[in-house]
């Protein structure tokens, strides 16, 4: 039998009392299947599946809310910025969002707005999403959302929870550990010292790296220089660049991301320093261009993907599992990515050459006879 629907007489769309007949099953089943529920035994899928294809017939969003009770959509509040790093965690977080089968309503904020966070997480929970996601990068001071009851599982990626409610999760909270490797890596090739170009410190990131540097050099027990901050741009990078060239004693610097990395490099250079024979550098994020600058950028590598892909895991635990205990979060990976602006600091160097060209010990021409001098293969050590 056709059913006809509409005007023109067009078919109508298949619906679910259709696939039930089709297959043999009940309506009932036919939801159990389509949300993926258990105790559905394979042949039954199967034929309700094939049923389905057969007719065309494809679950709306609203019957499958009204029959298991949740929308599958994921609400995020993010910082609206074209910054790479905040953009390319907004882009992992749907990428894992559409790999967990759930839609996204993404709310943007301004910087500056102390009520952007609370206002957007209330827009959110009137939309009826199943969870939410908050990848607000910046202490704006929001005392609205510590007081703000949310009753649906919340992950805040990046940053202090700061949610009052019952499933809260948190990911992403790695960048310390992160900054001291990129200290350590410029500290081990034996620089006394490391400069710091932080970020701006409302940012909790820029806080974390800052931490993460400052833990590195009072472990080895080195001085720690005046700290500059900038505000992420290349432009701040310059700045901060030509007052370090002016110093006249900078042979390593770590920035907080590598766009003021790059523009400290290019005063640098201006200012007839050489990186990185006179100074190294040290990036964070591994944004695409950072290969590609003169020299190539040394950078530690930010796990979006990951750290989202992780996020979103626990966010659907704690949705589709709201008994179970929540999972811990794993630890980002530390991936630092050596290229050319790092190296040894020129003294060392000069050492080293010093060391490689000394001639060989002559004390064989005072040695009595029978050879007991230094061999031949006792030359002096060019290990730095």
């Amino acid at each position: 039998m056709t059913r006809v629907g509409g005007q023109g007489g067009s078919p109508a769309a298949p619906r679910a009392v259709d696939v039930a007949r089709r297959a043999g099953v009940s309506q009932k089943t036919v939801s159990r299947v389509f949300n993926g529920e258990r105790y559905v035994s394979d042949d039954v899928r199967r034929r309700v599946l094939e049923a389905a294809e057969a007719l065309g017939y494809r679950m709306n969003s609203a019957a499958r809310a009204l029959a298991s009770g949740r929308t599958r959509t994921i609400g995020v509040v993010a910082l609206g910025t074209a910054l790479y790093g905040p953009a390319s965690l907004l882009i992992g977080i749907e990428r894992a969002a559409r790999d967990a089968g759930y839609a996204l309503r993404v709310y943007n904020t301004l910087e500056g707005d102390p009520g952007g966070v609370a206002g957007a997480v209330e827009s959110l929970l009137e939309q009826g999403v199943d969870g939410i996601v908050v990848s607000e990068p910046i202490d704006e001071g929001d005392e609205g959302s510590a007081s703000l009851s949310v009753d649906v599982p919340v992950l805040v990626l990046g940053a202090p929870a700061t949610f009052g409610g019952p499933r809260a999760v948190t990911a992403g909270v790695g960048a310390e550990s992160l900054a001291r490797a990129a200290t350590e890596h410029l500290l081990n090739l034996g620089h006394v010292t490391v400069h710091h170009l932080a970020g701006p410190q409302r940012w909790f990131a820029a806080r974390d790296r800052l931490d993460g540097w400052r833990a590195a050099l009072s472990a080895r027990g080195r001085q720690q220089p005046s700290v500059i901050e900038g505000d992420w741009s290349a432009e701040s990078g310059y700045a901060a660049g030509r007052e370090l060239a002016a110093a006249g004693d900078v042979t390593a610097v770590f920035a907080a991301n590598d766009d003021m990395a790059i523009g400290l490099i290019r005063a640098l250079t201006e200012a007839g320093l050489r990186v990185p024979d006179d100074v190294s550098v040290v990036g964070f994020d591994d944004i695409p261009v950072s290969a590609y600058v003169t020299p190539p950028l040394t950078t530690m590598r930010q796990p979006f993907d990951a750290v989202a892909h992780e996020g979103l895991r626990l966010l659907v635990q704690a949705i589709e599992k709201p008994d179970a205990e929540p999972a811990p979060a794993s630890d980002p990976p530390v991936e630092l990515v050596v290229r050319a602006s790092t190296a040894p600091p020129a003294a060392r160097k000069a050492l080293a050459r010093g060391r490689r060209s000394a001639p060989r010990s002559n004390d064989s021409a005072h040695a009595p006879p029978g050879g007991n001098g230094p061999q031949a293969g006792n030359r002096p050590s060019t290990s730095d």
